[in-house]
């Protein structure tokens, strides 16, 4: 699905419940298992890509935050693809469960290519999120302000 065309429109819960709830403090904890904590921290701190090159060489399995990259990007798409399939209460999840954004707003100025190298459905799920969720789109919109600040800082 090209990145500029509207994502297809899912049954959605109209509220959370106990379930949710449930299924988001698992979650959580599944983020701060040992190697997950430090692979987001890797690429929270050390991947600030300025280029389609920069997001393309995470792809490389020789780039030294490349298992950082698979194992929170494929975590990332996992837990919102739960919300974009109805599986949990996408704003609600999303409320909860909104760093997945700050790497999908570091790589969207390139998910085209990302997409044309890797895969077509290469962040899809977190693009649905940062898209058709209203949580998401203030979340995305937050963190893209963020990360301009910071890469315009860094210059």
């Amino acid at each position: 699905m090209p990145h500029d065309q509207p994502m297809p429109t899912i049954i959605q819960k109209e509220s959370p419940d106990h379930h949710d709830a449930e299924l988001v403090i698992r979650l959580y904890e599944l983020r701060r298992e040992a190697v997950m904590r430090e692979s987001r921290s890797a690429l929270a701190t050390q991947f600030w890509p300025r280029s389609a090159e920069d997001v393309l060489a995470l792809t490389r399995a020789d780039h030294p935050l490349n298992a950082a990259w698979r194992q929170v990007g494929g975590y990332w798409e996992m837990v919102y693809g739960m919300a974009r399939h109805g599986i949990v209460h996408a704003d609600f999840l999303v409320d909860n469960n909104g760093e997945g954004l700050f790497l999908y707003a570091k790589v969207e100025p390139w998910l085209d290519a990302l997409r044309a190298q890797s895969g077509p459905r290469a962040f899809r799920n977190a693009e649905w999120v940062a898209r058709e969720t209203e949580m998401g789109r203030t979340i995305a919109e937050m963190f893209r302000g963020r990360i301009a600040a910071r890469l315009k800082a860094a210059k």
